[in-house]
């Protein structure tokens, strides 16, 4: 499972009640797109506003980001969104009274045993002679 958090600042012109009514409208539209299994539509008082996205595939994801969405949002908000992407290990829900453990450990691979070598002994070059001259 893959969850992306998706961040977008807002014009000035889009208040928190524009951005609500905006968000409800078009939430029953993420019930379509392949492999996502829920979005947060989330919103903060600093001008921020996007999604924490949870999918299938990271396939899935990029696919639906770099599809007809990212235009959407560069037309409405006058600049590409952040998307950052995360592996999701375990999931701890609380409505229902489960810990879910969906990664398993990656096989650890052996160090190949290589041959070293002493290292040579390291010679400092000497320094070059130098003439002083004293004054009176």
């Amino acid at each position: 499972m893959i969850t992306a958090i998706v961040r977008y600042r807002l014009p000035a012109s889009i208040d928190y009640n524009d951005c609500l009514a905006h968000f409800c409208k078009i939430a029953p539209g993420f019930k379509e797109p392949k492999g996502l299994l829920s979005k947060h539509f989330i919103w903060s008082e600093g001008g921020i506003a996007g999604g924490v996205y949870q999918w299938k595939s990271i396939e899935d994801a990029k696919a639906f980001y770099s599809g007809p969405w990212l235009q959407g949002i560069i037309e409405r908000y006058g600049e590409a969104p952040e998307i950052e992407f995360f592996t999701v290990f375990c999931i701890t829900d609380n409505e229902k009274g489960t810990v879910r453990v969906l990664e398993k450990p990656r096989p650890v691979r052996s160090a190949a045993r290589v041959k070293t070598r002493k290292p040579a002994a390291a010679t400092a070059p000497k320094p070059a002679k130098t003439k002083s001259r004293r004054t009176a």
